[in-house]
């Protein structure tokens, strides 16, 4: 690996994110731990991760010429996108003259941005076993889609979104016209394409962080952590924990779908693979290039969180996915709509035992809007779900003081 330099010098290391959420902000506190300088990106001021950075700049990363016009006069060593939103054609680009290394690839930004790019990806190249899928640009392609073939129960979502959102279940066809207006208004940026999929009656989904890092001989190994059971509430991811209990035999399908994906995406860094299972079944569901919302777990359960994964295999070092002990996340709303609001409860919280919580530091909450996650460990994954929902609950953001 290349030498690590000392930030704000001639020698500095430099990474760039784009995107400085929650998920951003831990990167970049584990990038700094290892003496690395860092620029956090996002599309608006005083985003979590722009709160910790050495540098914040705030753009629109899916306009080609802000994006372009940002890297070449930055200049970072590494581009970290973390978000589906970017203008991807352009660190195609930058990739190409050599000069900037696009994490994992900008190939796997690309077709991760969208739905539509990896799932063509997984089912139609690669093969690996996915629910059956079309994708529909207006709702009379969508009920077309369903009458002939899809059938209900089925999943639209938008090609483009994150964290559930826009996401629905249909059961029939009362519920045809508002998932897809949900769906419109729920993407990442005005796309007006969906995916529809047929439901799998799956026992549980699961989130198989995947790690590509540098072994001792040079060349890049891939790395699983524990399997992480999730629940969701309107495809929101609420709450997490892991280790989640599987046959062996499908822990190793999954791990295979993983590295059939993730080999083919290339590159180093932490990815999140969503996996639907029943039984010893399993079907590839999504792929993000980067650390998951679901993974946030991990920073009570593994002796290197996703975010150190992530950023030790940035920078080519020695990785490890060790279980320190079994634990949960429980997600914190924010409850109002309000800027500026304060946490009360926080004291109560981490009087639960063997907790933790992480505020998130946004500058805006929303009712709906994650502001922050509380974290509990234990030997039973059980008591450590109901304790970090406890935490969570004690929780309460208010406006004001």
């Amino acid at each position: 690996m290349r030498a690590i330099g000392t930030p704000l010098s001639a020698s500095a290391t430099k990474v760039m994110l784009l995107g400085s959420g929650e998920l951003g902000k831990e990167v970049l506190i584990a990038l700094q731990r290892l003496g690395v300088e860092t620029i956090a990106v996002d599309r608006y001021a005083n985003a979590p991760g722009q709160q910790v950075a050495h540098h914040a700049r705030t753009i629109t990363m899916s306009d080609p010429e802000q994006l372009k016009t940002l890297i070449m006069a930055e200049k970072p060593d590494f581009v970290v996108p973390e978000i589906e939103a970017i203008a991807t054609s352009v660190l195609e680009e930058l990739e190409a003259t050599g000069q900037f290394c696009v994490i994992p690839t900008a190939r796997a930004a690309r077709l991760t941005m969208d739905r539509e790019g990896i799932r063509r990806l997984a089912a139609e190249t690669l093969g690996v076993p996915t629910s059956p899928y079309c994708f529909c640009d207006s709702l009379e392609e969508l009920q077309s889609a369903i009458d002939n073939g899809i059938g209900y129960p089925c999943v639209v979502k938008p090609v483009m979104s994150s964290s559930g959102k826009g996401q629905s279940k249909i059961d029939g066809p009362q519920d045809l016209e508002q998932a897809w207006d949900y769906a419109m208004v729920g993407g990442r940026v005005s796309h007006g394409r969906v995916i529809v999929e047929g439901f799998i009656d799956f026992d549980y989904e699961i989130t198989l962080l995947t790690v590509r890092a540098v072994g001792a001989d040079g060349n890049v190994e891939t790395h699983f952590c524990e399997p992480i059971g999730h629940a969701q509430v309107a495809g929101d991811y609420v709450e997490s924990w892991q280790p989640h209990p599987m046959h062996p035999t499908a822990l190793k399908k999954a791990q295979d779908v993983a590295r059939v994906v993730t080999d083919d995406l290339g590159g180093q860094g932490v990815f999140g693979v969503e996996l639907f299972v029943r039984g010893d079944e399993v079907w590839f569901s999504e792929v993000s290039p980067r650390p998951h919302d679901t993974g946030m777990v991990t920073m009570i359960t593994q002796w290197q969180n996703e975010f150190e994964l992530h950023a030790r295999a940035i920078l080519g070092l020695p990785v490890s996915t060790a279980l320190k002990s079994p634990g949960a996340s429980a997600v914190i709303y924010g409850g109002i709509d309000a800027e500026g609001v304060a946490f009360h409860g926080v004291d109560d919280a981490l009087r639960v035992p063997q907790t933790e919580v992480r505020l998130f530091g946004k500058p805006e909450s929303f009712k709906k809007r994650r502001m922050g996650v509380a974290l509990a460990y234990d030997a039973d994954v059980d008591v450590a779900r109901e304790r970090a929902k406890e935490a969570a609950q004690h929780v309460q953001p208010r406006q004001g003081t």
